[in-house]
């Protein structure tokens, strides 16, 4: 599998009293992640505050603080903690072996659609919800945003060259640019399921797609 870097985190700073486990493997820091994930995912950063995450996991302020140094911080610590989640969603889709290259993008969608609907369609994709929230966010957010999508970007138009190699894709496209296109508009289709509440803006997104590449016409699902 391809390896991925994460977005750079500052370190954290030592404070007196801390816990014999180190902040990276504590259970109360991966408690307030995975609290952190659930609510940001649902309603964004500026509609969720810390003492709501606190409440959600039963951690004090001060733990949250001596894991995190400020909101910001614990926000690209989520930042990076998606981003492993989501590269390990993609690796699984497009390492399918009974898949061609482009079929993978299908069984790429069909995950996604799953963890969605797990949710009732409420939870949306992190990245996609901060970028949204720009221009309310911390700059640094910028940067780390970006490096993540062109990671996802840059695995899919690896993808891409496989279906090219296979003789699945023509030869005019180019991978990089189809990668670019797919994850602009399956953001936009992530965002219109949660709109919505239901698959239907996925499966016409990906069809369609597809479709666009030489696949089968799509078979679109009217609201």
């Amino acid at each position: 599998m391809q390896q991925t870097d994460t977005p750079h985190l500052p370190a954290p700073k030592p404070r007196r009293g801390r816990p014999r486990n180190a902040p990276e493997v504590s259970v109360a820091r991966q408690n307030l992640i995975r609290a952190g994930l659930e609510h940001l995912t649902e309603r964004g950063y500026s509609a969720v505050g810390v003492d709501e995450i606190l409440q959600a996991v039963k951690v004090t302020k001060g733990s949250f603080y001596h894991y995190f140094g400020s909101k910001a911080d614990f926000g690209l610590a989520l930042i990076a903690a998606y981003d492993a989640y989501f590269v390990t969603l993609l690796e699984r889709a497009f390492a399918c072996a009974n898949s061609s290259p482009l079929e993978r993008i299908r069984v790429f969608a069909e995950l996604a659609e799953e963890g969605m609907a797990r949710h009732g369609f409420r939870r949306g994709c992190l990245v996609g919800n901060l970028g949204q929230e720009m221009g309310a966010l911390p700059d640094m957010f910028r940067g780390a945003l970006l490096a993540v999508l062109e990671r996802w970007q840059a695995r899919t138009a690896t993808l891409f060259a496989e279906a090219q190699s296979a003789g699945e894709l023509a030869d005019g496209h180019d991978p990089q640019a189809l990668a670019e296109m797919f994850w602009i508009g399956w953001e936009g289709a992530v965002l219109r399921a949660k709109l919505e509440l239901r698959p239907d803006p996925l499966r016409n997104f990906t069809d369609t797609f597809l479709h666009m590449l030489g696949g089968a016409p799509p078979c679109l699902t009217k609201g």
